[in-house]
Order: structure tokens, then C-alpha cells, then sequence
């Protein structure tokens, strides 16, 4: 990580790659120590407050309301229409919707992040909820397979129609549907997905490189990720200024990939001897 951390980030990161690591990570603690990264008013208590009130949403469902489209639809009355959690187009541009917190508070966000609201409270309810990651578009399922029940919190819960995910698919992708998508995401390929939307946002604002470098290291916490985020990160440790930081990651970085790309390899090396150089 960073030589250059605050305390704090420290913290927030060690007890992130600790959680990532538990035999079952909590979804919501990890979303709310990422977005303790992003915002630096967000302590202790501010995540406790959030844990408190999807508690006390899960409070309000009425008790075992039956089969998976049940469930669908009472989370749907309570978050959809009751409380108004929905997001409109405009969110995509708000790094806002992609942390917890104020995705309650504002009860608006994306739909991944909308989905985690979803599946937190249904999950202290005692609904089998999960996180589905379709193509450019997160929904939740209630239910096994064989009797899934998809909803939309995006669209306030809306519950979906097998050719409503079809068409959700084929907009993101021009594929068809395939079963294989509508398996329960992991909580940290969700959180991975969240990360990558951080990324996104900040990849079009050169000025956040800091946001673009905090949510690159908290995504080579997890135990899985891609490779080519160790370069991701070199890159914006350069840019960043960290010439030797950034030097001595893609020296490493290419010394993974010239064990099956030597070429690649000599590349990343320019760029390592490049970046050193800025220093003369």
C-alpha cells in the first residue's frame, strides 16, 4: 500500500483485507469501510447508524410473508414505494451512489448499491435473498433457482418477468440470457463490482486520481482480482508523482507477466526506466 497513508486509512484498510478474508464476509461492513474511504466524516458511529437503520427496516417487513414473490413484493411496498429507494440515470455521475451510507440516507444510488439496501434488509428479515449480476445491470433473487424471483430495486423493486431480464441483457450486451448469470453473486464479487464502478467514475475525472488509487488498493485486498489492477495502481502512482512507488510496482508487475509474455514484460520495463527517469 501507499507509504503515505493517514492512520486512518490504515485502519480502514486492515480491517477491510480482514473482513475480505472471514470465513463469511459481511457485505454491508465491507461497503461501509469503502465508503469510509471515500468520505473522511464517516466514522465509527456513522456506520453504526446505518447497520441501526437497515435493522430497523428489516423491523418494519411483515414476519415470514411467504414464498419468494411474497418477499419480492413486500420489499418492493416497504423500500420501493413506501420509502422511495429508486435511482434515475443521474446517479451514474455521483460517486454518492456508490457509497452505502448515502445511498441510505439520499435512497437513491446505483442499482448494485441499491441491491445491497435490498438484500441487507431482507437478510435480517430471514428472506433467501442474493445479489444477481447480470450484465450491466444488478438485480436481486429471492428463492432457489428453480423457482427465482427477480427484482429490480433500480426501478424501486419492481418485480421482473423472465423476458424483463432478457431485455436487461441483450441492452447491456446484445447477448442473450444465460442461465449461468443468474447465479447468487459472492459478497466480494460484489464488493469487487462496487470497486470497479468507483473506478469507472473517477476514470473520466483525471483530477480523482485519488479516489481512482484508494478504490485500486482496497481491490487488491481481496482475496481474488485481477492481476492487471498491480499495474493500474503503478500507473497512478506515477501520475500521482510517485516515481519510484510507481518504478518499482511495474518492475514487479513485469516480472509476474514475463513469465508467460516476455514482451509485455519489456514494455512494462520501458515504462519502470521512464518513470525513474522523471526523477532526473
Amino acid at each position: 500500500m501507499s507509504p503515505h497513508l493517514s492512520p486512518r486509512s490504515t485502519e480502514l484498510r486492515r480491517r477491510f483485507a480482514e473482513e475480505a478474508r472471514a470465513e463469511r464476509p459481511d457485505l454491508a461492513r465491507l461497503c461501509l469501510l469503502l465508503a469510509a474511504e471515500a468520505d473522511g466524516k464517516l466514522d465509527d458511529a456513522g456506520t453504526d447508524a446505518v447497520e441501526i437503520e437497515l435493522d430497523e427496516l428489516a423491523g418494519r417487513l411483515p414476519f415470514r410473508p411467504g414464498g419468494p414473490r411474497a418477499w419480492a413484493t413486500a420489499l418492493a411496498e416497504l423500500l420501493g414505494a413506501q420509502l422511495g429507494f429508486h435511482g434515475v440515470p443521474g446517479d451514474y455521475q455521483r460517486l454518492e451512489s456508490s457509497l452505502l451510507h448515502e445511498v441510505v440516507r439520499r435512497r437513491r444510488g446505483l442499482p448494485i448499491l441499491l441491491s445491497v439496501v435490498w438484500m441487507e434488509v431482507a437478510r435480517r428479515a430471514g428472506a433467501p435473498v442474493y445479489g444477481v449480476a447480470l450484465p450491466g445491470h444488478f438485480v436481486v433473487g429471492f428463492g432457489p433457482l428453480e423457482q427465482q424471483v427477480l427484482a429490480d430495486p433500480f426501478d424501486g423493486g419492481r418485480v421482473l418477468t423472465g423476458s424483463d431480464a432478457e431485455l436487461l441483457v441483450a441492452g447491456a450486451t446484445g447477448a442473450p440470457l444465460d442461465a449461468s448469470m443468474l447465479r447468487p453473486a459472492d459478497p466480494l464479487e460484489v464488493v469487487l463490482r462496487i470497486l470497479n464502478n468507483v473506478r469507472a467514475w473517477a476514470a473520466t475525472r483525471p483530477e480523482r486520481s485519488d479516489v481512482s488509487l484508494w478504490a485500486v488498493e482496497l481491490s487488491l485486498l481481496l482475496p481474488s482480482h485481477p492481476a492487471r489492477l498491480r499495474y493500474e495502481r503503478a500507473q497512478l502512482l506515477v501520475q500521482r508523482g510517485d516515481y519510484v512507488g510507481g518504478a518499482t510496482e511495474l518492475e514487479a508487475y513485469a516480472e509476474v507477466v514475463g513469465a508467460v509474455d516476455a514482451r509485455a514484460a519489456e514494455t512494462v520495463l520501458g515504462q519502470a526506466r521512464a518513470a525513474r527517469a522523471m526523477l532526473n
